[in-house]
């Protein structure tokens, strides 16, 4: 955040008059707002500032949308990613999942729709672990292995250290946690985390790809996974043993 305390964003899109729109209604609601045309441009802004949230169109001219925020999740930015797009299929969506985007809003949308999602990704940003807690102090959180996953603050640590997830991930992982031990299936889980996954095929495989995500932190060997197991034919279960 700037010196005053508000959130900085950056919107990427080719769209000037949304660009435009963009930046005076985010900033009419408190955001501090630079704005990018491109990937390229964004690049360049990245590396002079800093941001608390990225609005990234996907079809954008040049390098996709989709291409920049999964080169930006590979160099190791954590900055949540929401992704915009004129595409609705589930397909686009869990195209953007796969590039480690935290949310996904389709175009046209309300501006502030946009609002209350990016206020919702930050309020979940801005929880910081704690290392200090008073026995006194009940917290819902379930423990497996090195990690810890407070499910009142959505925070998950390993060890001491505070272990990064995007908004998906944390959805994912609450679902398991309330369950731990249980078979929950694809469909229930899509369900859980906000979805519709009735008879949609492509429902399922977006679970598949978040619990490929989330494997990749939570497994030493995520092929031959030790607690976020798959019940063939079923779906999925989280062991705490």
């Amino acid at each position: 955040m700037d010196e005053i305390g508000s959130p900085h964003i950056l919107v990427v899109d080719d769209d000037d008059r949304l660009r435009d729109l963009l930046k005076r209604y985010l900033g009419e609601n408190g955001f501090m707002v630079t704005v990018a045309r491109d990937a390229q441009e964004a690049r360049a802004r990245l590396e002079g500032l800093e941001f608390d949230l990225l609005v990234i169109d996907v079809l954008m001219p040049g390098e996709r949308g989709v291409d920049l925020a999964r080169s930006l999740r590979d160099r190791g930015m954590t900055v949540p990613i929401m992704m915009l797009t004129a595409l609705s299929e589930t397909e686009d969506r869990i195209a953007g999942l796969e590039a480690g985007a935290d949310d996904y809003l389709a175009k046209p949308f309300e501006p502030r729709e946009l609002v209350l999602r990016i206020e919702a990704i930050l309020r979940r940003y801005s929880v910081q672990p704690e290392t200090d807690i008073s026995p006194a102090q009940e917290i819902s959180a379930v423990a497996f292995g090195d990690f810890r996953f407070d499910m009142d603050r959505m925070v998950l640590q390993r060890d001491d250290e505070h272990v990064y997830l995007t908004t998906a991930e944390q959805d994912l992982l609450m679902a398991l946690a309330r369950r731990t031990g249980q078979t929950t299936t694809r469909e229930q889980l899509f369900d859980l985390i906000g979805g519709n996954g009735s008879g949609d095929p492509a429902a399922s495989r977006s679970i598949d790809v978040q619990v490929t995500r989330l494997r990749r932190k939570l497994e030493d060997d995520p092929k031959q996974p030790r607690y976020l197991q798959t019940v063939r034919g079923r779906g999925y279960v989280l062991y705490t043993d």
